[in-house]
């Protein structure tokens, strides 16, 4: 059985102009040890989705439902006192983009990664400083760190508090969004290599939030595609980056330059949708140089390629549906 599942899970926010369908019926699972890579464009859902499975909701949600799962316990019957007590941080927890944002720049780091083991009244305050400095070691930081304000450190050595504040209650699932945006090539080989080192040291599962897709390839092994509030294209890693499938998934590979081919990248053409009002029918329909009827009608259903692979387009429909 998988360890998270979602099944249409729906978030959208409430403006004036009407409800933005961040989220729209969005499905996958999570085995356990795995790492999903969840790749897209800016505004296509990836932190929203984060947000519907902390259920880090904003006091503006529209409407909020679907299925969330954990092992085989639906989540979404719970309390949102319940949720924090039982599930939030403990068994599902969240590295959040922007390691200067998520950091109170007037406490000490590990004071900081310490909190959540004081606030739950698990752990004495001596207990949860020594847990503390153990992960700061786990994560590759010296000891001494702990004492240090977020301002005296570099990107980087930011970026390793905010997984260890992520890892500090030991989840057994882990969501990273952006882990590695703002940084130097270097230090995201550095963020990178302690992730896998993490992923295979602790078995974790991971959902790992990026719109750059090698460094979804070098750490995931599943990837869903999202466009528009919508996932389009989910599979095993291999198979989505060198065989993509939907229209979509193949212009953001196409955009990517080779080091080893002379093949220029290729952009895709238009903008984003309006999640306000999406186009009718496949929401990529008014980019896509494949549409045909009933494209601008009808939203595609999901096309089980595999038993792991699923694609949302028509053009797949006559020939896997």
């Amino acid at each position: 059985m998988p360890l998270l599942e979602t099944h249409g899970l729906k978030l959208y926010y409430s403006t004036t102009a009407g409800a933005i369908k961040a989220v729209d019926n969005v499905s996958f699972t999570l085995e356990k040890g795995e790492a999903l890579g969840v790749v897209g464009e800016s505004g296509c859902g990836k932190t929203s989705l984060a947000l519907a499975i902390m259920r880090l909701l904003p006091r503006n949600v529209d409407t909020y439902e679907g299925s969330l799962t954990f092992e085989e316990t639906d989540l979404m019957k719970f309390s949102e006192d319940e949720y924090r007590r039982k599930v939030r941080w403990k068994k599902i927890s969240m590295g959040f983009q922007g390691a200067m944002n998520s950091l109170n720049p007037v406490i000490r780091v590990g004071h900081q990664v310490a909190e959540p083991l004081l606030v739950n009244g698990s752990t004495d305050k001596h207990e949860a400083y020594h847990q503390a400095k153990i992960l700061l070691e786990t994560v590759g930081l010296p000891r001494d760190v702990f004492n240090r304000y977020p301002h005296e450190l570099s990107g980087g050595m930011k970026q390793r508090i905010v997984i260890a504040m992520s890892l500090v209650s030991h989840p057994q699932v882990v969501i990273l969004d952006e882990p590695t945006s703002a940084l130097d090539v270097m230090v995201q080989a550095q963020i990178m290599n302690l992730l896998k080192r993490l992923k295979r040291e602790l078995g974790l599962s991971a959902i790992f939030i990026t719109h750059d897709i090698a460094l979804a390839s070098d750490i995931c092994d599943r990837i869903a595609v999202m466009y528009g509030g919508e996932v389009v294209e989910l599979g095993n890693a291999d198979e989505v980056l060198k065989s993509p499938m939907h229209p979509y998934a193949q212009g953001l590979l196409s955009s990517i330059p080779r080091l080893r081919k002379l093949v220029k990248p290729e952009f895709i053409p238009g903008a984003p949708p309006d999640l306000i009002r999406p186009p009718v029918g496949c929401r990529f329909h008014p980019r896509c140089k494949y549409a045909f009827e009933p494209c601008s009608s009808k939203p595609p259903p999901a096309v089980h390629v595999t038993a792991r692979r699923t694609i949302h387009c028509w053009l797949h429909v006559n020939t896997h549906g």
